[in-house]
């Protein structure tokens, strides 16, 4: 008998109902009311005894709402007696608050992941941490995915030419430097200095060659659009002659997504992992699925199977081949 029952929180139910398509079962019933005070109620609305259950929902756009959510779910799976519960969380916005880099401040991203561990979480699946070390965080087992392979699939689809990878800071140049291999193009760095939290970031150089070149600026996340667009000024100012950007998750409001839009950036790709309504009319911004990412790691948790293939280009692997590029 097939123990998995697949679930999905308020704000993750599309994301997981592409993940049930790709899994080829149906999405366990449940349900989530908001009171009028703001209180959170949740119900598992079939029996889940002895299952291991997958949960779907992101840290997104509501980070507390959904956060908390997160927990009152685990707890009602444990209560109703089922046999596992793995958190599937795509983005994980406290991931930000990775350090204690100033005095008198919370290392939030690990208050978050011993609150989802003593609710009861025996594994946790996330994509694109803000840092590596996040995973030390928890006690129990993280897999942690890129979509570093379904964006550059979608890359390559568009055939550009003469093309350097960038990354933005250099806190994300070891990942930029993946992409640069699989897309067999060049690297180059943007060295900024961001002075306080308002979400604004100065850029200072590009270290590389990027004159003639298509950019194409890689990140993780972008919020308000600052430091894409900067960055994207200053590669045309020295000498690109394109600039697209590459997003793992798209977390902007409807304000950022304008400036965006103005912007000389020609295109930006991110992945499905936020429900963001803020997207749906953008000009430049297109949206490629990590749901079927999502859903070959479920399938091989469940067959007790290795998921670090699923991490590079692997011949035979399911991202290069099957993966439909769509939402």
């Amino acid at each position: 008998m097939n123990t998995m029952k697949l679930f999905a929180g308020s704000t993750g139910r599309a994301f997981a109902e592409r993940i049930a398509k790709y899994i080829g079962v149906e999405l366990g019933q449940s349900e989530t009311l908001t009171f009028s005070d703001g209180n959170t109620f949740v119900r598992v609305g079939e029996t889940v005894r002895d299952r291991d259950v997958y949960l779907v929902q992101s840290i997104g756009l509501q980070p507390n709402d959904e956060f908390v959510e997160i927990l009152f779910w685990i707890d009602a799976f444990k209560r109703a007696s089922a046999k596992s519960v793995t958190v599937i969380m795509p983005y994980f916005s406290y991931a930000k608050g990775d350090k204690k880099d100033e005095p008198r401040v919370s290392i939030r991203a690990r208050v978050c992941a011993e609150s989802i561990e003593l609710a009861g979480a025996d594994r946790v699946v996330a994509m694109d941490l803000h840092s590596h070390q996040i995973q030390g965080f928890f006690k129990v087992p993280v897999d942690h995915l890129f979509a570093l392979p379904v964006l550059c699939e979608a890359m390559l689809q568009m055939d550009l030419e003469d093309t350097v990878v960038v990354s933005p800071d250099t806190g994300f140049t070891k990942q930029a430097r993946k992409y640069a291999d699989y897309l067999g193009t060049s690297l180059a760095i943007g060295n900024k200095r961001r002075k306080d939290h308002n979400e604004q970031a100065e850029i200072l150089e590009i270290i590389g060659e990027v004159a003639g070149k298509t950019a194409i600026i890689v990140d993780d996340f972008s919020i308000s659009g600052g430091t894409l667009i900067e960055t994207a000024k200053f590669l045309l100012q020295k000498g690109a002659k394109r600039v697209v950007a590459c997003l793992s998750h798209m977390v902007m409001d409807e304000k950022a997504v304008k400036k965006l839009d103005d912007s000389p950036i020609e295109l930006i790709i991110g992945t499905d992992s936020v429900e963001n309504p803020h997207l749906v009319h953008s000009r430049k911004i297109r949206l490629v699925s990590v749901a079927p990412l999502f859903g070959e790691t479920i399938n091989r948790i469940d067959r007790s199977e290795s998921v670090s293939p699923l991490f590079e280009k692997v011949p035979g692997c399911v991202i290069p081949h099957s993966f439909d590029l769509s939402v």
